[in-house]
């Protein structure tokens, strides 16, 4: 199992967030506003250049207004 935040499955993740955001027709600074961090941080964990733990990526689901259940189930429609 590859563990670089690179993979192609992390990479998959990252365009899921951004996707997910463009759709609720946020900006990275508003998301970042709702999760009162910088905007950098929406910036990096979109790039791939940060990695997001399961506590943060929840609170970015909702952030996005989507459920977790919702970030999930795109990944795996998408892996398929």
């Amino acid at each position: 199992m590859e563990k670089s935040i690179y993979s192609a499955e992390y990479q998959q993740l990252c365009r899921v967030l951004r996707e997910l955001r463009h759709e609720a027709g946020l900006t990275q600074a508003q998301v970042a506003e709702r999760l009162d961090v910088p905007q950098s941080f929406v910036s990096k964990y979109e790039s791939g250049e940060r990695r997001l733990d399961v506590i943060e990526l929840r609170h970015v689901a909702r952030a996005l207004e989507a459920s977790f259940g919702t970030l999930l189930s795109r990944l795996d429609i998408d892996a398929q």
